[in-house]
């Protein structure tokens, strides 16, 4: 036997077994439902008796769909029937999965064992009260928004990444309002477009009634995310040319570069560090994106107007 040799595998990111894997046979099926007679039990509400059918066929993972009331969902998608690869997240009740590649022995274990094993996992894991969590680091804000978006939920997203804590609201899978650490002063879109960046943390959606606010994002989910990804790819492009997010920055001095070469938007941006002398501090001062308030900053440091400690 090939010690190498790889199989596939059903990792659970979120749900009742979060943490655990169910090993795939090739040419066997698996049906995934809340029937108890099915390969793949998952008894909650949202899933149906008959749900879904996986099989490894010649040409890869097939995932169908079987006429569930509440949908399968590829990467942000509906889907029918469609080919699932290495890497790829779908969505079944609260259960996130994502195809993984693993040692092929370990796959060759009966469904029973396969059974217990999970079971024991659901054991260990403190009881959720029916909301659904995981990690961040194994699936991303993004790509919890689409499959959320897709499938239409209602609820309180909340994220939690060291000493910061979040929420994203969601009505019919649009965010309406998103707030980090209570700031409500930073305005839903500002902070929706920073935690697109979070890399690693904890998350819990909490199913639940509407909430309205004073100010809300109109914006689809799609477009956020879209505006996000193209925000944070810019900020990572800067990132050589500012300090970290803690540094102090104060005027230079002598202070040699004229002031009348600075337009209206650079003028704020210098007086918010007179003021304020910390970069994240300038960030939320501003009511401008992270995005448009750092490219200021940064001309501003490179033309020598501001000078930033370390540097």
């Amino acid at each position: 036997m090939n010690t190498g040799e790889k199989a596939y595998a059903l990792k659970f990111i979120s749900g009742k077994y979060q943490g655990g894997e169910f090993p795939l046979t090739p040419g066997k099926e698996v049906l995934i439902g809340r029937s108890t007679e099915l390969d793949l039990v998952l008894i909650e509400e949202m899933v149906s008796r008959k749900h879904a059918r996986l099989v490894h066929e010649e040409e890869g993972l097939r995932l169908q769909d079987l006429g569930s009331t509440n949908g399968t969902f590829v990467n942000g998608e509906r889907i029918q029937d469609s080919f699932v690869k290495e890497g790829d997240r779908f969505l079944i009740g609260t259960s996130i999965f994502k195809v993984i590649t693993v040692q092929a022995a370990s796959a060759r274990i009966g469904s029973q064992e396969i059974k217990n094993r999970l079971e024991e996992v659901a054991a260990a894991k403190p009881k959720s009260g029916g909301a659904m969590s995981g990690r961040i680091e194994e699936v991303s804000i993004p790509d919890i928004l689409q499959l959320f978006q897709a499938s239409k939920k209602t609820g309180l997203l909340l994220l939690v990444d060291g000493a910061h804590e979040a929420r994203i609201h969601l009505r019919k899978g649009q965010v309406t309002y998103a707030v980090i650490d209570g700031k409500h002063e930073l305005g839903p879109l500002k902070s929706i477009f920073r935690l697109l960046g979070w890399s690693s943390g904890i998350f819990e959606f909490k199913p639940g009634a509407e909430e309205t606010f004073d100010v809300e994002l109109e914006e689809s989910t799609t477009a956020l995310l879209m505006e996000g990804s193209r925000q944070l790819d810019e900020l990572r492009r800067l990132e050589p040319e500012l300090p970290p997010r803690g540094a102090r920055i104060e005027l230079a001095s002598p202070l040699e570069a004229p002031l009348r070469d600075l337009d209206g938007d650079e003028l704020d941006v210098l007086q918010l560090a007179v003021n304020h002398a910390e970069y994240g501090a300038i960030l939320d001062r501003s009511l401008d994106s992270d995005l448009e308030v750092a490219t200021r900053l940064a001309s501003l440091l490179s033309r020598g107007y501001l000078r930033a400690e370390g540097r």
